[in-house]
């Protein structure tokens, strides 16, 4: 059975982009894509400014499917341009239920104001729906070929992978890339690389990649760990992250102020997050230096 990769077409500036590296990743599986359309300004709008955008909304549409139709003929896989309107969570849910996806794709605008928003109002609630990974595409990054240097950042609180990331491990193991495990902790943590190789020793037991998959090291020490995260991306030249997104991140005050959130908004590279399991300790008998990372 051929793999389907959903992607949100028109739900940030860049959609296109976003596109091509969907196909780019989808070439080897082999995979469809399903583009995903529909209508932002319930989402994103006051119920008053609603009516004064709807002619607007209608122009905009037109154009915007002529232009995805087109895309989908372009593209080197099979594409489908799927149209619906309702609320951002309730559609990808039904998509879901249609074509059960390997993987979510989506990509980045460069407005701050707009990504808050995308962040808050329509990420959050389509993680809650999916429980899928999601990737996300900002605008200007790159669009063709598998990720050659591939970055996993990770604290030091042990995870279990969900069964959808771990569906996702074929498609990782199929990029020829280098993969550096990035261990971002507390400046105040245990000695150095104790830490770090039992975050290692997690990646490696995760199932996310084949077993004899070489694995570099990289260790930060920063009171900010998406400032860790940034500087280990620059430091590895990484052209994709990877981020575990844990059950609490789901929380919306958590996940509005969280690492990954932080991370999103500064993005050059696509970024995947992958949903893990909730651990069965409770978060205070983690390894300390985890904490502080851990915890959003």
């Amino acid at each position: 059975m051929q793999s389907t990769i959903l992607v949100l077409a028109n739900l940030a500036e860049g959609a296109e982009p976003a596109v091509r590296y969907a196909a780019a990743l989808a070439a080897p599986l082999p995979a469809h894509l399903a583009l995903l359309h529909l209508d932002l300004y319930p989402v994103l709008l006051e119920p008053e400014l609603l009516a004064a955008a709807s002619a607007q909304t209608t122009r905009q549409e037109v154009e915007t499917m002529t232009a995805l139709r087109a895309l989908a003929q372009r593209l080197s896989v099979p594409a489908e341009v799927v149209e619906t309107a309702g609320v951002l969570a309730d559609a990808v849910a039904e998509a879901v239920q249609q074509y059960h996806p390997l993987l979510l794709v989506m990509g980045l605008s460069a407005s701050q104001p707009f990504l808050d928003v995308l962040l808050l109002n329509q990420l959050l609630p389509v993680l809650r729906a999916i429980h899928r990974p999601l990737l996300l595409v900002p605008k200007g990054g790159p669009t063709l070929g598998a990720p050659s240097r591939v970055l996993v950042a990770v604290d030091a609180e042990p995870f279990t992978a969900s069964a959808a990331s771990l569906a996702l491990a074929p498609l990782l193991g199929s990029w020829q890339a280098a993969y550096t495990v990035a261990h971002v902790g507390s400046i105040l943590g245990d000695a150095p690389g104790t830490s770090g190789r039992m975050a290692l020793a997690d990646v490696r037991a995760s199932g996310l990649l084949p077993p004899h998959t070489p694995l570099a090291l990289l260790e930060e020490c920063y009171r900010a760990p998406a400032a860790g995260i940034r500087q280990a991306i620059t430091d590895t030249q990484a052209d994709l992250v990877i981020l575990l997104v844990r059950p609490r991140s789901f929380m919306g005050r958590l996940f509005h102020h969280s690492v990954t959130a932080e991370v999103l908004r500064h993005a050059t590279v696509p970024v995947l997050l992958l949903p893990v399991e909730a651990s069965e300790q409770p978060i205070w008998f983690h390894r300390p230096e985890s904490l502080p990372y851990a915890a959003k």
